[in-house]
């Protein structure tokens, strides 16, 4: 049995668990909280692998940014992460083999391993979060591009209404479709649209609005909320339309905490009726909230102990 101490690193917490070669979880996960200082963060890398580094094989990290194609570092990073974050070798910080895969990527592999892409070997799995994040399986094999920074899908441009993404360029998938983009689409609706002015939030400031307030608005029945939710599900649709032309793939699963308010079936008759490619499936994650770990196992197995 090969085991992997698997780490989830994100901006506000770090999750961390011993995996087997199956992505099965062989201890409970843990937290602990991300440090905001670069060597603080470094030196909890290395107290969590230290704790448990005579019980593994390897070590794989799932993170937020652009890894480079030796699997051992950040390249670019997100905002969200300690300056510096990308000048850390991961390599250098046990004598085990480390793994670093970058979260999208690695939860797309859980997907098509263990969830439920299972046996389809042409899949996307696209995550709607805080942003939008992409990992692509094209005859099996995980799609990383000549630099390693392939499938950065939140970066593709749509034709939108003129919006600033938080990278600073204008129109960017990810400014619509992610739950930052439910958020902006929630205020401009406010602002512009006569809707409001009958909405059970109309007692708020447009900036006020969250997301959480336009899912339970929709459960109440304002047509504000409704309005707001099918505008940001049109901006979803063009980019997976966009997607599946490109690609032609079997299967899109939908990961995301956004995911769970999607009807999917809905959801794959619009696309469906757009594309000019054979009809795709589209699916909502089974790999749970720990699929950035059970990937980045995963291929961390893959790599460093393939005949097991």
């Amino acid at each position: 049995m090969t085991k992997v101490l698997a780490i989830d690193v994100g901006g506000t917490k770090l999750v961390y668990a011993i995996l087997n070669e199956k992505g099965e979880f062989l201890s409970e996960a843990k937290r602990t909280s991300t440090p905001k200082e670069i060597n603080e963060l470094r030196n909890t890398f290395k107290k969590i692998i230290e704790e448990n580094e005579n019980n593994i094989d390897i070590i794989a990290f799932a993170t937020a940014g652009a890894i480079n194609l030796d699997n051992t570092r950040v390249d670019s990073s997100t905002p969200n992460m300690p300056d510096g974050y990308n000048k850390i070798d991961f390599s250098l910080l046990s004598k085990k083999p480390v793994y670093v895969e970058n979260d999208a990527n690695a939860a797309a592999w859980a997907e098509y391993k263990v969830g439920a892409a299972v046996g389809e070997d042409n899949n996307i799995t696209i995550t709607l979060g805080t942003g939008v994040g992409g990992g692509f399986i094209v005859d099996g094999k995980l799609v990383r591009g000549k630099s390693g920074r392939g499938g950065e899908v939140g970066s593709m441009k749509i034709n939108g209404r003129n919006r600033i993404c938080t990278c600073h360029r204008k129109n960017c998938f990810e400014s619509y479709a992610s739950g930052t983009g439910l958020k902006i689409t929630a205020e401009e609706v406010a602002e512009n649209d006569s809707v409001f002015k009958n909405s059970i939030y109309n007692n708020k400031q447009p900036k006020e609005i969250t997301t959480y307030d336009i899912i339970a608005g929709i459960n109440k029945d304002d047509n504000y909320s409704k309005k707001v939710f099918d505008i940001w599900k049109n901006d979803l649709i063009i980019g997976l339309i966009n997607i599946t032309n490109i690609f032609d793939t079997e299967t899109i699963v939908i990961s995301g905490g956004l995911g769970k308010f999607i009807n999917t079936e809905e959801l794959e008759a619009v696309v469906n009726s757009e594309i000019v490619v054979s009809p795709v499936k589209i699916k909502l994650a089974k790999a749970g909230n720990y699929a950035g770990m059970i990937g980045a196992a995963l291929l961390s197995c893959d790599k460093y102990f393939p005949n097991k």
